[in-house]
Parts: structure tokens; C-alpha cells; sequence
């Protein structure tokens, strides 16, 4: 018979920060785009898709959902 004392996966050190916050502004600049359309941008290496931008805009930005290793803003 099997028997799994381990309970649930719950290991921290696989859970990210992100350097960004849900309804917080920042002035980033579009590097590329992704393939649905969504400009890219970056704060501190974190990648944050941008609706209806173009690669070079200089934007500011709010941020709507964070995701692990992602994150989805606008512009303000």
C-alpha cells in the first residue's frame, strides 16, 4: 500500500518576487513584442506585457495582474 506522509507542496523557495505591484505606475520602455501583439517590457528583469504598444515607445505604465513570472499592465 502506498502512503505519502509528505502533505501538500508547499516549498517557498520555489515562489518568485516580483519587483512589481498591482495598481502601481512605471515608466518603461517597450524592448519587443510577443507573439499575440503585446508590447514587452522590463523592470528589473521581470516581463511585463503591454497592450497597444510598439518596440522603442517610452511609456508609463500600470500594472492590472502580477503573475508568477510575469506581469500585465497599461498605459496610463
Amino acid at each position: 500500500m502506498y502512503r505519502s506522509d509528505r502533505g501538500s507542496f508547499r516549498d517557498e523557495s520555489f515562489e518568485t518576487t516580483a519587483p512589481v505591484e498591482v495598481g502601481r505606475e512605471y515608466d518603461v520602455e517597450i524592448e519587443d513584442i510577443a507573439k499575440q501583439g503585446d508590447g514587452i517590457a522590463r523592470v528589473e528583469g521581470f516581463v511585463i506585457f503591454v497592450p497597444e504598444t510598439k518596440v522603442g515607445d517610452h511609456v508609463t505604465i500600470a500594472i492590472d495582474r502580477v503573475m508568477r513570472r510575469f506581469a500585465i499592465g497599461h498605459k496610463v
